[in-house]
């Protein structure tokens, strides 16, 4: 490896690294601070909430790893023009190549890791979170709940109980909520024993208490009055949107939805988006001598906009069917190859451009 590359590349390593070290602790931060919300309102159990952050932090590292490295390549390389560096490599007879080389370097080796992780960390890392969710949320462990509090699960449920005893699986004086498309149900009771804590089959036993059922299309309201009942609880069930980001890449391909289609297009344009995002900061970091590295914040920041926001138009509008599929998602990536060999062309046209 020459001399320059191997300077340029040291340079760029040290940023991302403490770059994208900063953003895993700025998310994970946000991750925890969620997830204990939802741990303290009853709606997920304390112990899980570490595994979901980490595997919510291995989601975020296909788009943390390529946003590091192409702001990172761009503050360098301004630093590099402030400085007069590039000036002086200009003057020893470099080509403009040489930059796009050295960010090359880099960019190849993680964009076959971004492919991976989005390709298989994404979906493996969904389907755990799935898998805890439902544990978490369907599964009566009464041993996350808290009494004289609301218990609420994204399932339509919730427990409201003056005691709990975990290791008896009772609760005393107990108001239990559920809700469907068609009715809402009530039941008040004296106590609850939990006799089927599973996720696939919850049930309970309620004793001394009384039913309310509401007709959300009619007037077949009723109340119950009962001293035993047997209440099978709906299981969690997470939306379709979150389990098809846990369907493995062979399963995608294999379907003929729309959506499962732009689900599979984005794992895949996930390795190309970020090798072409960070050859665009290459001439994107071009500053005047003096005018400082962080005034190519602003276009990298725009173009990182349009990528990003582009992206999740183009997904949006392949799941409804509104854009063919072909180029469907690969539109973006198309559009920065488009734009990086005009680029290309117009260094290796006018070579280096010098600021006066």
């Amino acid at each position: 490896m020459k001399l320059i590359e191997h300077y340029i590349m040291t340079g760029i390593c040290r940023l991302v690294m403490t770059l994208v070290g900063f953003l895993i602790f700025i998310f994970a931060c946000y991750c925890a601070q969620r997830y204990l919300t939802e741990a303290a309102n009853g709606t997920l159990a304390l112990g899980v909430v570490l595994n979901v952050v980490f595997y919510k932090v291995l989601i975020a590292l296909e788009m943390l790893f390529p946003v590091g490295l192409y702001v990172s390549v761009g503050v360098t390389l301004g630093q590099m023009y402030t400085d007069s560096e590039i000036t002086a490599i200009a003057a020893a007879g470099t080509t403009p190549s040489r930059l796009y080389r050295a960010v090359m370097f880099l960019a190849i080796p993680l964009s076959i890791l971004v492919t991976l992780l989005s390709l298989y960390g994404r979906p493996w890392a969904y389907a755990q979170i799935y898998q805890l969710e439902q544990q978490s949320q369907s599964e009566l462990d009464i041993h996350h709940l808290q009494a004289r509090k609301f218990n609420v699960n994204n399932n339509g449920r919730m427990i409201l109980a003056r005691q709990i005893d975990s290791d008896a699986a009772h609760l005393n004086d107990a108001l239990i909520y559920t809700a469907s498309d068609n009715k809402t149900r009530i039941f008040r009771a004296n106590s609850v024993d939990v006799v089927d804590p599973s996720p696939t089959t919850p049930s309970i036993i309620l004793h001394s208490g009384t039913a309310y059922v509401l007709d959300h299309q009619g007037s077949d309201d009723n109340e119950q009055v009962f001293r035993n009942l047997r209440l099978n609880l709906k299981p969690f069930d997470q939306n379709d949107e979150v389990k098809r980001k846990a369907k493995s890449i062979q399963t995608l391909a294999r379907s003929s939805d729309p959506a499962d289609t732009a689900e599979r297009q984005w794992r895949e344009s996930r390795g190309a988006c970020a090798l072409f995002m960070a050859l665009l900061a290459v001439p994107l970091s071009r500053v005047r001598p003096r005018q400082g590295r962080f005034s190519t914040l602003l276009p990298l920041t725009l173009l990182f906009v349009i990528i990003f926001y582009g992206g999740n138009i183009c997904r949006t509008l392949v799941a409804n069917g509104a854009f063919p599929v072909t180029p469907g998602l690969w539109l973006i990536p198309l559009l920065m190859l488009a734009g990086l060999v005009i680029l290309l062309i117009r260094d290796g046209t006018l070579r280096w451009k010098t600021h006066k």
